[in-house]
């Protein structure tokens, strides 16, 4: 029988597999996109802001709050974690 402390893991352990699967992604289609920058770009010396910066950057901002979500922003249920603090069980 799953505690509910179990369920709370369970949606935590998600959520950082989630984060993983996104940080994966996210290095392999931006490496992607600056390798056609890279080869496909007319103007040998490469002058200027570079277009993979946008994607980059605009996928970034939701990583980032991905990675809060899952390492540094965890849900905890308030009332338990007060009653395992009194129970002595920190």
């Amino acid at each position: 029988m799953e505690t509910p402390k179990d369920q709370e893991l369970w949606k935590i352990a998600k959520k950082r597999v989630g984060f993983k699967r996104h940080l994966a992604s996210y290095i392999v289609i931006n490496s992607f996109l600056w390798l056609l920058w890279f080869f496909t770009d007319k103007n040998d010396d490469h002058v200027g802001i570079p277009w993979p910066i946008f994607p980059m950057l605009g996928w970034g901002i939701g990583l980032m709050f991905s990675f809060l979500g899952a390492y540094v922003f965890i849900t905890y249920n308030a009332i338990e974690k007060e009653y395992d603090k009194l129970k002595g069980n920190k």
